[in-house]
């Protein structure tokens, strides 16, 4: 149970649950869990272009040659990749930060692949970075953080569209929601 109450969003009673779960499977399931956690940890790594998780090196997504290799899409974590190539809309390549800057929790430029990033651009062959990093505080900073380091380079850098969402009323948006979408208005 101590073990499982180290994960993320479990907490004693999820703990206890998951424990007497596996106590009550059959040794195979359980061994199976184990075994799937061993193989995770042995087999998977980050891929040496984007940083993405990935068996293969690089990964399936960087060696795809139908891809876009000159439209690089910059994300904070390996989950924001599933998320967006659920969607089938995305045809370019992916950058992973593995992070995003929070200098109150200790985490800066420096931390984050950002270097990396900057040799893929200088390397040359990329037209543009797509700024797919959170709209939150953080999220925002990364963001502008990496046009000023991107600045000089020949490369266009542009940023996801926010505002209101489809299918959503304004009498139901924040502020900071209105605020995007003025500021992001286009041509109709």
């Amino acid at each position: 149970m101590q073990e499982f109450e180290k994960l993320p969003g479990i907490g004693p009673r999820s703990a206890e649950r998951l424990a007497f779960h596996i106590l009550k499977s059959d040794k195979e399931a359980a061994l199976a869990l184990a075994g799937a956690i061993r193989e995770v940890k042995e087999n998977v790594r980050h891929c040496r272009v984007c940083y993405n998780l990935t068996e293969a090196d690089p990964c399936p997504i960087c060696a795809d040659p139908r891809r876009e290799q000159s439209v690089i899409f910059v994300v904070e974590q390996p989950n924001d990749v599933v998320l967006l190539e659920s969607t089938g809309l995305v045809r370019g390549v992916y950058h992973v930060l593995l992070g995003h800057i929070a200098p109150l929790d200790g985490i800066e430029p420096g931390d984050l692949t950002i270097d990396a990033l900057v040799a893929r651009v200088k390397k040359g062959g990329v037209k543009e970075i797509v700024l797919a990093t959170n709209p939150t505080l953080e999220g925002e900073g990364t963001a502008l953080h990496i046009k000023s380091v991107l600045a000089d380079l020949p490369v266009q850098i542009t940023r996801l569209a926010r505002g209101l969402p489809s299918g959503s009323q304004i009498e139901y948006a924040t502020r900071a929601v209105l605020q995007d979408a003025i500021d992001g208005r286009r041509v109709f």
